[in-house]
């Protein structure tokens, strides 16, 4: 619980005396110089904050190979006798460096999982087996680098298909490079609004070569109210919004007037600048107006400081409900016990009753496999493991994978399942909630509510609790949402 003597350094080392600064949130977080590297495994050194990342990983085939075998499964790519076909090349945008580099472990993580899957090689519709090489580039964690390093990876790299994870930030911008030159990009991880309408898609004018898997904020929106009634407070909401992609489709979406119509107030000081460190205006307008409910999207960075100046100030709101820095586990730790009952919109859990379609392996497994690969504890991003699922899924009823027309015929007909649950783009598009197939290009994927709770005696400082699952039903809750204690 956060404590009153705001002048002491909490269990993490992070000192409330001063503002935390990007360079020394990720030192904490332990990202900041290091972090992971393919070439020496997951325990392998990365280049420092700001640098460039260039990897290529292939998987490599023998025309008499038989099995793939994983961590904790196996999948037949090859049998005896198959003839070898050319290879196919897979390229991958992630931030492995920068603002939102927590998305870099899991992503090399990823990359390693995958060529693993596929070290045999991969049996396509032709019935020839196929080496694959996956090109990891690093965006930087900046839009225009992730859109660079796409267009050289299709036009110079000459990739057949285009992978790209990590919010909007990065999303969007690979998946406008592939739109243009004709990539085929499957994607994972930008909520449905940013990554469709943000990118100028309309209901009757779809993108022709992006798709992409995951939710919207027709889900955000349910499981927010979920939220916000399931614990007494006055309906008073303090908004943090910052000015980017996400930022904006929040504010778009969760108007003054949605909110009074389910019985809720905002108060909403304007957007704020990405990386903005002085948080002392906003919270004192949301002291003045007395609000117990705070909604904001936040980088790690963003977070620590806000949490930090809002107990200097005297501003507890009962609910912390923070968008992007919440998936994290090190930023939470790093924030030490003033983390405890952070609240976010989740979409990946050790508990969901879904498989690899590469190896087998539950999620409880990949989880465990990421944490004894990194050492660290696992995070909602390994669930970006399923957009080279549904690469290989594309590739195994393509027969003739020079022909983009048939892979995007193959695309379309998607239907599988993979470790974010089952996938099916034949079902027919329709609006709201519920639906699966809300604009054409985007299959929803489950969305829930978690809480952050400290956990005495456990494996990691804090556990991960569902505490609510109207969009993901196939998920069951864990326990009641706790309010953060007056401090």
């Amino acid at each position: 619980m956060p404590t009153e003597d705001n002048e002491h350094s909490n269990d993490s080392g992070l000192s409330f005396s001063k503002d935390v600064s990007r360079r020394e949130f990720l030192k904490i977080a332990g990202i900041a110089g290091a972090a992971v590297g393919l070439s020496g495994g997951l325990g392998g050194a990365l280049a420092a904050c700001g640098g460039t990342e260039e990897t290529s990983t292939t998987a490599t085939s023998a025309a008499q190979a038989t099995t793939t075998t994983a961590a904790q499964g196996t999948t037949t790519s090859a049998s005896a006798g198959v003839e070898t076909g050319r290879e196919i090349k897979v390229g991958f945008v992630d931030p492995i460096t920068g603002p939102i580099a927590l998305f870099g472990v899991p992503g090399k993580w990823c990359v390693e999982r995958w060529s693993e899957a596929v070290k045999d090689g991969l049996v396509c519709g032709d019935g020839q087996n196929h080496p694959v090489s996956i090109q990891l580039q690093d965006s930087q964690s900046d839009t225009n680098r992730a859109a660079q390093v796409a267009g050289d990876l299709i036009t110079n790299g000459n990739v057949d298909f285009m992978m790209a994870c990590a919010s909007p930030d990065t999303v969007n911008p690979v998946a406008d490079q592939s739109e243009a030159l004709g990539c085929p990009c499957l994607s994972v991880d930008a909520p449905m609004e940013p990554y469709y309408f943000g990118r100028g898609g309309t209901p009757d004018k779809p993108f022709k070569w992006t798709w992409h898997l995951f939710w919207g904020l027709t889900e955000m929106e349910r499981v927010y109210w979920d939220t916000w009634n399931g614990t007494p407070t006055n309906k008073k909401i303090a908004i943090m919004f910052p000015n980017d992609v996400d930022g904006n489709a929040y504010r778009d979406y969760f108007t003054p007037e949605k909110c009074a119509a389910n019985g809720f107030t905002t108060v909403d000081p304007g957007p704020f600048q990405p990386m903005t460190e002085d948080f002392t205006t906003q919270i004192a307008q949301f002291k003045k107006e007395g609000c117990e409910v705070l909604s904001a999207v936040f980088l790690p960075p963003e977070m620590a400081n806000f949490r930090k100046q809002s107990l200097q100030q005297g501003f507890n709101p009962k609910i912390f409900q923070a968008v992007k820095a919440s998936l994290f586990p090190t930023g939470i730790e790093a924030m030490g016990q003033s983390g405890n009952d952070i609240v976010g919109p989740c979409w990946f859990h050790p508990t969901y009753p879904y498989k690899s379609s590469l190896t087998g392996e539950t999620a409880a497994q990949l989880c465990e496999d990421f944490e004894t690969r990194t050492k660290q504890q696992w995070t909602q991003p390994i669930m970006h493991y399923a957009a080279f699922e549904w690469v290989a899924d594309v590739l195994k009823r393509t027969t003739n994978i020079d022909d983009k027309e048939e892979i995007l015929k193959r695309v379309q007909e998607t239907k599988a399942d993979f470790i974010c649950g089952p996938v099916d783009f034949t079902v027919p598009v329709a609006p709201g909630f519920g639906s699966k197939r809300q604009v054409p290009n985007v299959y929803v994927t489950p969305l829930w509510a978690g809480q952050w709770q400290l956990d005495p005696g456990g494996k990691w400082m804090y556990k991960l609790v569902v505490v609510a699952n109207s969009a993901a039903p196939d998920l069951k809750v864990e326990g009641p949402l706790e309010p953060i204690a007056a401090s």
